[in-house]
């Protein structure tokens, strides 16, 4: 399998894996000066390349890396973002500030993951009924939570 990446801006990085067991490639702010992100701030942050997925059989998901979320409280603004396979534009990231202090992202700081990943495209059809299961329609919370189904 091959996953083609284009450079569309000046001192853009080809994504990488840390190591060689990383799920995702390291993406890469490719920005001329930084960019302070406030508290509950929003911002769209280039990466400066474009991709070509080999098939509609995949998709690339971006998500938040752990130390930017866990330590910063900076993760995607839409919690995961998709490439579609046919997407040729430039990859971009959408993060947020979600602790109470500012955080200011560097020129070239890795600011998200992307992790390539299988697409089912299953033949949408209309029923009228659904097989039913144990769980059935329960929603949030309906499985309970584990203490709650401890017998101590």
């Amino acid at each position: 399998m091959e996953l083609k990446i284009k450079k569309i801006r000046e001192g853009a990085h080809i994504p990488k894996r840390a190591t060689n067991g990383s799920a995702g490639m390291d993406l890469y702010a490719c920005i001329e000066q930084p960019i302070t992100l406030e508290p509950g701030q929003l911002a769209i942050v280039p990466t400066g390349i474009a991709i070509e997925l080999p098939d509609s059989g995949c998709a690339a998901l971006l998500y938040a890396r752990s130390g930017l979320g866990v330590k910063h409280g900076i993760c995607l603004s839409n919690g995961v973002g998709v490439i579609d396979s046919d997407y040729r534009g430039e990859v971009c990231a959408g993060l947020c500030n979600v602790s109470d202090k500012p955080y200011t992202i560097e020129p070239e700081e890795r600011i998200c993951q992307m992790v390539i990943a299988p697409v089912l495209t299953p033949e949408i059809v209309e029923a009228t009924e659904l097989s039913d299961t144990a769980r059935g329609a329960g929603g949030f919370g309906s499985t309970g939570r584990k203490e709650e189904t401890n017998n101590e």
